[in-house]
């Protein structure tokens, strides 16, 4: 698939890191570094902007390794990129540690995901058909 893409950074276009990977890499577009405190949250710019075909939405999710190291998450993960925006992709950042995360430009901050989705039309009825689980919630297929 092809899309259409404006790159404002200095970085390269995100790409697949394996032949098997999901994510494309994004990258921090900043003119200086940006301290992000305990539990503090920003929006950090990558300076690109996309052109998805209707169908299509473009998922921010974390880096694993960030998450995990450094506890830099995404709060809304993963977020959306709907396929009629054009504006900036953003990547909103928190910091889940106890110290302060620097983020320098060209730090890969998240990776995004190109994935389909299907839009519904609500069909209003009184009751649903039944089935084994039928209301069992949170907890109720553990054992």
């Amino acid at each position: 698939m092809n899309i259409r893409i404006v790159n404002q950074s200095a970085f390269e276009l995100p790409s697949y890191a394996t032949i098997g990977s999901a994510g494309m890499d994004l990258r921090a577009h900043l003119a200086a570094t940006v301290v992000l405190q305990p539990l503090e949250r920003r929006v950090i710019p990558t300076g690109l902007y996309i052109e998805l075909p209707q169908g299509y939405e473009a998922q921010i999710r974390p880096r694993s390794g960030l998450a995990l190291k450094k506890g830099l998450s995404i709060p809304n993960a993963p977020g959306t990129i709907d396929s009629d925006y054009r504006g900036e992709i953003g990547v909103i950042l928190i910091n889940l540690s106890d110290a302060a995360i620097e983020i320098a430009a060209g730090d890969r901050i998240a990776q995004m995901v190109i994935a389909r989705y299907e839009q519904v039309t609500w069909q209003l009825t009184e009751e649903l058909t039944t089935s084994n689980r039928g209301a069992g919630g949170y907890g109720s297929t553990g054992k």
